[in-house]
């Protein structure tokens, strides 16, 4: 009985050894550089932030703000306003303080969605990620092939930026980073730029209205489309309920 299967276990543990060296192999020679650009530690430890100027009057109101692309004012973590952090965590990332960077359980529902059609199934795009993807933009007019590369380029760098900063740094990066449209980019600005407040006066209606932004900032503007945004608004809002 076992002769008469043997051949067929031979056959199938080796391609599942070869399958699992593959991979190391391929994220390995990603790691390395060798399928293209992977930033250094040095660039990861010192991202390319550009931050807008202040000038102010000598008796201390504010003048002007000049800036060359990005409408940028940093925010510290103890800055951000809680209700932004969890509309954040709940809507991109409900297991983010569980993972390094990639959500296993996350791709597993991704998986199941495209097999079964499920379009609501949510994405497996970590917050992690998704700052990889802003600190390092992707090229334009990548192939399918150049995608499927750079998308698991992001993952690389995600886990290294796990591993170069904290939970909170790399929430803090995130909405530093992020460009709300109409030059508002950061949640400091966006705050400002469509609430005319400062975040830590946000209500909770509103960081969800901003966290909504972060899925398309464009499609769920509240200036240009503000029925869809207050739909997403509530997305967030009842994310935020089943995540406690």
């Amino acid at each position: 009985m076992f002769k008469k299967y043997w051949k067929f276990f031979v056959i199938f543990w080796s391609v599942l050894l070869v399958g699992i060296i593959g991979v190391f192999v391929f994220f390995w020679l990603i790691s390395a550089g060798k399928l293209g650009f992977m930033p250094t530690f040095e660039e990861l430890e010192n991202p390319n932030n550009r931050f807008a100027s202040e000038v102010y009057f000598a008796d201390g109101p504010i003048m002007n703000r000049y800036f060359e692309k990005e409408n940028r004012k940093y925010i510290e973590y103890r800055e951000i306003p809680q209700s932004v952090i969890d509309a954040l965590i709940a809507t991109e990332d409900v297991r983010f303080y569980d993972h390094s960077g990639i959500d296993v359980r996350g791709l597993f529902r991704v998986a199941k969605g495209l097999l079964t059609a499920n379009t609501s199934a949510g994405g497996g795009s970590t917050i992690s990620q998704q700052l990889a993807k802003m600190l390092f933009p992707r090229e334009s007019d990548l192939n399918v092939f150049e995608l499927v590369i750079r998308k698991f380029r992001e993952w690389v760098i995600a886990v290294r930026l796990e591993k170069s900063y904290t939970k909170e740094e790399i929430l803090t990066m995130y909405l530093n980073k992020f460009d709300f449209l109409n030059n508002a980019v950061g949640i400091k600005t966006a705050a400002n730029t469509y609430f005319s407040k400062e975040p830590k006066d946000l209500s909770i209606e509103e960081a969800a209205t901003l966290v909504g932004m972060c899925k398309n900032p464009s499609l769920y503007n509240p200036k240009r489309f503000n029925e869809r945004s207050r739909g997403r608004r509530n997305v967030v809002l009842d994310q935020m309920r089943k995540a406690g």
